[in-house]
Order: structure tokens, then sequence, then C-alpha cells
């Protein structure tokens, strides 16, 4: 049902709050011409009402010539705030920066995040932000797993439709997501409710099935059919299947970039109210789709470009492939059994 323009405005006051917004803070709405305006409405109200200086930074919207379909998420790397020096200097100049417009996987993002800027990107329609409103039991949730995941020295994932690989951990930092910016140099996602970390270089290895109603992102499709790839010192060597496959295999090729095959996060989904029927019920322009890569027990697995944790593949095109039913051991731990949480045990109430 929608969501009015106050309870909007309610739900960014309660989500900056939790980032510590207050009197002492600056914060900066970023934007370009496809913002949602009532979101970015909502978040200026919200930073004022509680005592922020707030301030606006508009950028236009930027269009690689290889870059195919509307999806944020489709085309990574170079932003409108690419070579923009000064808007650069004033999004570092703010507390925290509300993103309406998408900075993800680009260095410019990278740069903010180590002045102590904290980042708190927002694209999703208003009814998924008020579904999937974040709270500190998220945190919760989710920091106990990233105990676990920083502590595993392996990543295993199996699953009835044939799914088997092994990775090894710890060359690269876990991140966590549950929806708000609370630290320094922090970014996040409003909505979100899981966490990944990224393999071992050229360890990666077995084979991953993505079955009947697994997600392909940013096509924002369900699975008709099985596509099987297999997978060799961290990269992607094989494509099989029916059309699917061959509709991937051609995707992936159009980029000319053997780094696309690389796979780069590797996680799994905390946020109960996260839906994996979601996507069905919204249009593809609507935002990204955040309850596919955040619904509960999802093994989330993404190919392309690590250079936001410090690896070297600075790819265009990313995928994130969120497959259901999956087991995951980290070492000889389950914490994820037939697309179940198992461990660490938390409760699903929010």
């Amino acid at each position: 049902m929608p969501v009015s323009n106050a309870q909007l405005t309610e739900m960014f006051e309660h989500v900056l709050s939790l980032s510590r917004v207050d009197s002492t803070q600056s914060v900066a709405i970023l934007k370009s011409h496809y913002s949602n305006p009532r979101t970015v409405a909502a978040a200026t109200e919200a930073a004022q009402r509680l005592g922020a200086k707030v301030y606006g930074v508009e950028l236009p919207a930027f269009n690689p010539p290889t870059a195919m379909g509307f999806d944020m998420t489709a085309y990574c790397g170079d932003t409108a705030l690419t070579g923009n020096k000064a808007a650069q200097i004033a999004l570092e100049a703010a507390d925290l920066i509300v993103d309406t417009m998408m900075l993800l996987h680009s260095p410019e993002q990278e740069q903010i995040l180590k002045t102590g800027t904290r980042i708190l990107l927002a694209v999703e329609p208003p009814e998924v932000l008020a579904r999937m409103l974040p709270t500190l039991e998220d945190k919760e949730r989710v920091m106990a797993a990233e105990q676990v995941l920083k502590s595993a020295r392996t990543m295993q994932v199996k699953s009835r439709a044939g799914s088997d690989f092994r990775a090894e951990l710890g060359q690269y930092p876990a991140v966590t997501e549950y929806g708000f910016v609370d630290q320094p140099g922090r970014w996040d996602h409003w909505p979100s409710g899981f966490l990944f970390t990224w393999p071992n270089e050229e360890t990666a290895e077995g084979t991953l099935v993505l079955d009947v109603g697994d997600i392909l992102l940013p096509f924002k499709t369900y699975c008709r059919e099985r596509i099987t790839l297999e997978i060799e010192k961290g990269f992607i060597t094989r494509i099989h299947g029916g059309f699917e496959a061959e509709y991937l295999r051609d995707y992936m090729a159009y980029f000319k970039d053997p780094e696309v095959y690389g796979i780069s996060h590797i996680g799994w989904g905390l946020q109960p109210r996260a839906q994996w029927t979601a996507m069905g019920l919204h249009d593809k322009n609507d935002g990204m789709c955040m309850d596919a890569r955040a619904f509960y027990g999802n093994f989330l697995f993404s190919t392309g470009p690590n250079t936001e944790v410090g690896g070297k593949r600075k790819t265009p095109c990313h995928m994130d492939i969120p497959l259901r039913h999956c087991d995951i051991y980290l070492d000889d731990t389950a914490v994820v059994l037939a697309g179940d949480v198992v461990y660490p045990e938390s409760s699903k109430a929010s």
C-alpha cells in the first residue's frame, strides 16, 4: 500500500537517528534528475528536523556508452561524480551523505568514505523502505554473523540442485549491511540485512547451479530453468544449460573483458522482512530489488569487481545472484541449511 509523504519523512528521521545525525552534523543530499523526488524531500526534511545542517548536491545523469538498461547496478565504475573535483570536495565536507543517485562501486565513493564521511544509499521505492525499516535488532543479527565469518578460513556451498562450491577466506574483510550508518566512514544501504566477503584470489572452485526460482540481477528475472556455472581458480570458465544460460553467456561476453567472470563477493541473507517473491510485484525500473539480495537464508554471490576492498578487478559488469535452498558451511560449521539460517542462533523477529 502507498506510503504518505509524512510517513516517509518519519521513516527517514528514524534511520538518520540510528545513523547518529544530530545538530552537530552536516548532511548532504546527493541527487540527479532520476532520483525519487519524494525520497529527496523526505531525507532533507528529516535531517532538518534533527537539527543538522543540510545541503543538496545535484549532478547530471551519466550514461556510459557500453551500458545496457536502466538498472543502476548494471554498469560499475564511472559515475556522474567521476572527474568532478568540486562536487567531490562538497560531498567530502559532509558528515553524512544520503545517496539517491548511486555511487556504489566507484573510486570516488571509496575516497569519500576514507575521509570519514558516512554514506547511506536509498534508492528503493518508499513502500520497500517501509517494509524493511531498519532496527537495532537487524544490526545485532548481522554483527553476530560477522563474528563467525571473520574467523572462518573456508566457505563451502552445496545444494540439492547440484551446487558444490568452495573458497578460501581471509584475504579480504567481511562487509555488513544492516540499513544505517552509525560509524565514521561507513557505507550502507536502506533497506538491507546481509553480509559477505570475497574469496582469496584464485581459490574459488567448483560448481554453482542456479535452480528454477533463483534470481539474476540486474536482469531482475527468476530462473525458469537450471543454469550451471563451472568455476576454476576464482573465475567462471563455463556456463551451460538452455536458453537462459545462452542469454547469460552473451550478456557477459558483450563487455569483452575477462575480469567480468571473476567471482566477487559471497555471503548470505539475514533480513526476515525481505521477500523472495517481492521482485515479481515491481516494475524492473523500481529500484535495485534489495529483497532479492537480503531475503533470509539465501546464498548471495556476485561476479566482477572487487576494488571496493582493495582488489584489482575493475570491470563494469557486476551481477548479484541469490540462490535458494543452499547449505553454507564456514570451515566445518553450518550457518545455513536448506536455505534456513541455523548459526549463530538469532530471532527472526524485527
